[in-house]
């Protein structure tokens, strides 16, 4: 691994309307909370950078909207991503009936796919008291994909750090993989067959 290099990743935040994609975002990068937020149109992008491991790494999360008439839109947003991060309201039961289909739709459109592909999941709002979902059947909906889960609040600061730089650490394995296995298949040394010699 060369550490010394600057190494660029994109991650992008999937979920239904209403979740908290924008709070989520806001309160990794800026460490602000605010109760209002206009709902994103599209994809909006911010940018952070972190250290993990000696490795200088610029964070670029898409921060996409959850509305489902701007679904086909945000797909278009999918290409390139080093990581996904799937996010839903413990507070609210079809947020998370809907992650299943945030996740196929994204594993569907990119390349390389896998299932192995980095990515975790965000039950967010644990600051209110009146959830929907819970911590179990999230956990294990996870476990079943071996999709890391945190329970965050973007509200309190909750394990939002945490959650980023988890999905963050995954993309960066993936992409020094990535590299090696570039440079494995792109340096092949094989013995060269003798060739039959004729005599005149």
């Amino acid at each position: 691994m060369n550490s010394s290099k600057k190494v660029d990743l994109k991650i992008i935040i999937l979920g239904s309307l209403g979740v908290g994609k924008t709070s989520l975002l806001q309160q990794y990068v800026n460490k602000r909370f605010y109760e209002d937020y206009r709902t994103t149109l599209g994809a909006s992008v911010l940018t952070k950078s972190i250290k993990i491991e000696d490795t200088s790494i610029k964070l670029q999360i898409w921060d996409t909207g959850g509305q489902e008439r701007f679904r086909s839109m945000v797909s278009t947003f999918y290409k390139g991503s080093d990581g996904c991060i799937l996010a839903f309201d413990v507070t609210d039961q079809d947020s998370f009936d809907s992650v299943e289909d945030w996740r196929q739709d994204f594993l569907q459109r990119i390349w390389p796919s896998g299932e192995d592909f980095p990515m975790v999941m965000l039950g967010n709002k644990i600051d209110i008291s009146d959830r929907q979902v819970s911590k179990e059947k999230a956990a294990c909906w996870c476990k079943e994909r071996a999709i890391p889960y945190f329970e965050v609040s973007a509200k309190d600061d909750i394990n939002v750090e945490e959650a980023f730089e988890t999905v963050a650490r995954q993309a960066l394995k993936r992409y020094w993989e990535s590299i090696e296995s570039y440079l494995t298949d792109s340096v092949k040394l094989t013995s060269l067959e003798p060739t039959a010699r004729t005599c005149c």
